[in-house]
C-alpha cells in the first residue's frame, strides 16, 4: 500500500492535496493500491470532485502511523516541521517520499524526494504533478475558449487578501473562481469587484474553457499551461527561486503583487504556446520502479 499525505486546510488550501490525487490516480492506473491523507473533511470531498474517493482525515504528520503500516510505501507533501518524525518514519516505513518546492532540500535518510529540478545521483523525481485531465482536451477545446481573464486565487483567502487588492480587480474586470475554503459572507464581499463569480467545483471545466487565467496558486498555474491557458502567477512572497524558474520554463508569465500594469502587459503580449508538460503517467512510471512497486 502506498499512502500521500497531502496537508491541507483554510490557511494552505488544496494545492498539496491537488497534486497528491494527480499521482495516486496515475499509480492506480498501474494497480498500485494508494490512500490519500489529509487533514480536514472538506480536503476529502474536494478530492472526490478531482476524482479520487476514499480520503482518511488524520490530524497531523504525527498521525501518519496510526493508519500506515510498517511495509507500506508513504510520500509526505507537507509544510510541517519534519524533524520530529522524519528518521523514524524513513526507518519504520518501506520507503518514504518527500514532496517540496525547495530545490535545495536533500536526502538524509534515503527518502526520494520530488521537486522542480533534481541534482545529478540524487533520489529525486522532477515535478510539477499535472493531473493528466487537464491536458488531454487542449485540442479538442482550444478553439472555443472565453477571452475574459478568470482570476483564480487559490482554495483559501483566510486574511482575505483579495479584498486588498479591489481597486486592481475592479479596474480589470475580472471573474473569479471561489475557493473550496472561502466563507460565505466572503462571497458576497467579493461579488461585488469581480465580474462574475464561480463555484469551486467548475475548476476543471474552466481550464478548458478560459484562454487567460491569472492565479495566486502554483499548482493552478502548471495546471492551467497544461491545459493551452495563456497563464500568469502572481507571487506573494516566499516562493522558492527554483518554483519560479519552473513556472517560466512553462511559459507561465511571473508578476510580482498585483501590478496593474504588468498584468495589462502580459495580456497584450504574444502567446508563447504551450511548453512540453512532464506527463503524470511518467513520474508514477519512475516513482514505481524506484520503489519496486
Amino acid at each position: 500500500m502506498l499512502y500521500y499525505y497531502a496537508y491541507s486546510s483554510h490557511k494552505y488550501g488544496l494545492d498539496r492535496v491537488r497534486r497528491g490525487v494527480a499521482l495516486l490516480k496515475s499509480l492506480q492506473r498501474r494497480g498500485v493500491e494508494t490512500g490519500l491523507l489529509v487533514n480536514d473533511f472538506r480536503a476529502g470531498l474536494a478530492a472526490g470532485d478531482l476524482g479520487l474517493s476514499g480520503a482518511v482525515t488524520i490530524e497531523t504528520l504525527l498521525d501518519v502511523d496510526a493508519v500506515a503500516q510498517r511495509g507500506d510505501h508513504v510520500i509526505l507533501d507537507t509544510p510541517e516541521p519534519l524533524e520530529s518524525r522524519l528518521k523514524q518514519y524513513a526507518d519504520h516505513f518501506a520507503s518514504l517520499s518527500l514532496v517540496t518546492d525547495e530545490c535545495a532540500l536533500q536526502s538524509r535518510f534515503g527518502e526520494i524526494l520530488l521537486k522542480p529540478f533534481c541534482k545529478e545521483k540524487e533520489p529525486c523525481i522532477e515535478t510539477p504533478m499535472i493531473d493528466s485531465d487537464y491536458v488531454s482536451d487542449f485540442g479538442e477545446r482550444s478553439r472555443e475558449r472565453e477571452e475574459r481573464v478568470l482570476f483564480i486565487f487559490g482554495d483559501s483567502d483566510y486574511g482575505k487578501e483579495i479584498l486588498s487588492h479591489r481597486d486592481f480587480f475592479r479596474a480589470m474586470d475580472m471573474d473569479l473562481l471561489l475557493g473550496y475554503y472561502f466563507f460565505v459572507k466572503y462571497e458576497e464581499e467579493l461579488s461585488q469587484i469581480f465580474h462574475r463569480l464561480y463555484e469551486p467545483e467548475m475548476y476543471g471545466d474552466l481550464l478548458k474553457e478560459r484562454a487567460a487565467i491569472l492565479t495566486g496558486s502554483a499548482q493552478c498555474a502548471f495546471e492551467a499551461a497544461a491545459a493551452g491557458v495563456n497563464t500568469a502567477f502572481v507571487c506573494r512572497g516566499g516562493e522558492s527561486d527554483c518554483l519560479k524558474r519552473r513556472l517560466e520554463e512553462q511559459n507561465i508569465k511571473i508578476i510580482d503583487r498585483f501590478e496593474q500594469e504588468r498584468v495589462k502587459q502580459w495580456l497584450e503580449m504574444e502567446k508563447s504556446g504551450r511548453k512540453n508538460v512532464k506527463i503524470i503517467d511518467n513520474i508514477s512510471k519512475e516513482l514505481k520502479e524506484l520503489l519496486n512497486l
